[in-house]
């Protein structure tokens, strides 16, 4: 009796938070090349925004990286996305530490500007997510950036956020990788950048592991959270959709995470799996294997009205647990 009342409360509970308005949603898979296109819907919304999703293998070939992300964005601009996320390492992925520092640009260098002139052309934004982001001559440490950027449909660059948690991880005969080595961690949550598709929270890949640092940006805003990734073969399969589906539900945001599949170079793969969460925690766009993209709508409307109707955010106990100390911009080091 005890177990067919909990499951009868919580379909009662489903069926209440699910009369939200939330409008068709769509899923967009394929692969380069050709094309292989399937959709979840054959109709969509036109007062809620959409949005693409990309999933990709770099390598140290920069030139057929940029030429892998300018098919994704025509593509996403031909299906009427308004804004297109690409992965952590959408640039490159070198081989070596030595490779990685020297392939790197400022954000003034010559790639950018090409996915400034991108944006331009499709009338989209960009979020390029995880750019090794050089640093200007003449400093001694001659470690990069993660540089998630932000540019608007005019090419603009609106933000960069430096990714704040590296990742240095041994797992002994699986994953060894030190982030550190060549990057510097960032030291700044910085505040939502407004966009066509909602108040859009900063991130990087491995800063998904901190619900701290998603609470904050919900707190200040969010409406969807970023997390481009380039997660391991060990630990995508058992944390990947775990973690960005607690990302969703504990902060009651769309949590959108481009990610890279497969092999690299002999000595990196990753999971892939891109993804869109809504705020209920429901996976509505997911990529399949391989380069590709997947849509999904925004539907603002559906995501305020789950927060009116479980105000988890009003809920908070900071007199138990620590409140947020100075302003916007929090210190992480």
């Amino acid at each position: 009796m005890t177990g067919l009342f909990i499951q009868k409360q919580a379909q009662i509970l489903r069926k209440i938070f699910l009369q939200a308005p939330r409008g068709p949603l769509t899923k967009v898979v394929f692969d380069i090349p050709p094309y292989r296109i399937s959709s979840m819907s054959s109709t969509a919304n036109p007062a809620n925004p959409l949005i693409a999703v990309c999933q990709m293998t770099s390598t140290s070939d920069k030139e057929q990286n940029f030429a892998t992300c300018s098919q994704l964005i025509r593509e996403a601009a031909r299906r009427g996305a308004s804004m297109v996320f690409l992965p952590e390492n959408f640039d490159y992925i070198g081989i070596s530490t030595e490779e990685t520092l020297n392939q790197a640009e400022t954000l003034e260098g010559d790639l950018l500007q090409r996915y400034s002139n991108l944006a331009r052309e499709s009338g989209m934004w960009l979020s390029l997510g995880g750019f090794h982001e050089k640093k200007t001559d003449g400093e001694k440490d001659q470690r990069i950036h993660n540089s998630h950027v932000i540019m608007d449909n005019k090419g603009s660059v609106v933000s960069v956020y430096h990714k704040a948690h590296l990742f240095d991880v041994q797992i002994p005969g699986r994953v060894s990788l030190r982030e550190s080595k060549f990057t510097i961690p960032g030291s700044e949550i910085l505040p939502p950048v407004s966009s066509p598709v909602g108040k859009v929270g900063l991130a990087v890949c491995y800063d998904l592991r901190f619900p701290e640092m998603s609470s904050t940006l919900a707190q200040e805003g969010a409406e969807l959270l970023t997390f481009p990734s380039a997660f391991t073969l060990t630990t995508g399969p058992a944390h990947w959709e775990v973690l960005l589906r607690a990302r969703a539900i504990e902060t009651q945001c769309y949590v959108v995470a481009a990610a890279q599949t497969g092999s690299h170079n002999e000595r990196r793969a990753s999971y892939g799996h891109a993804m869109v969460v809504d705020p209920w925690g429901s996976i509505i766009a997911q990529c399949q294997e391989g380069t590709g993209l997947c849509c999904a709508e925004i539907n603002l409307d559906y995501l305020h009205r789950i927060r009116q109707e479980m105000p988890v955010c009003s809920h908070r106990r900071p007199d138990l647990y620590g409140k947020k100390n100075g302003g916007i911009l929090h210190s992480l080091l």
